[in-house]
């Protein structure tokens, strides 16, 4: 799922976990995650509603001033079926630390390059 700009430090910090989406059919399912700048989206739900159902109060849930602030943002293109998607944040995942001899290897990094040829072979270019 793409969000703009000014919402998406909101979606990682979880404060905004639902968005109002006017599409022509559904962009996304329950319980699929999608890809951010950095992490994931993870789907919980998606229902579809109608326009009456859009208070100041969803708005403000979504991340938006008020209803005409939500709406000029989820209103382009064709789509005239309105879903409301709930979901989380999923971090990125941090990189395991190596343990035993790899970590003191990847701590050391010139002795890698004086054991393996091609480090070697290629530092010397």
């Amino acid at each position: 799922m793409v969000f703009t700009k000014r919402l998406r430090e909101g979606v990682r910090r979880g404060e905004i976990t639902c968005s109002v989406r006017i599409w022509m059919y559904p962009h996304v399912q329950a319980g699929v995650r999608y890809r951010m700048e950095e992490g994931e989206i993870e789907v919980d739900s998606i229902l579809p509603i109608s326009f009456a159902d859009i208070t100041p109060e969803l708005a403000r849930e979504s991340g938006f001033k008020g209803v005409i602030d939500l709406l000029k943002v989820a209103k382009h293109g064709n789509g005239e079926n309105v879903y409301l998607v709930r979901f989380h944040y999923v971090p990125p995942r941090k990189l395991a630390v190596p343990r035993g001899p790899a970590r003191r290897r990847a701590a050391r990094p010139g002795v890698a390059a004086r054991r393996d040829p091609r480090i070697r072979s290629a530092s010397r270019r």
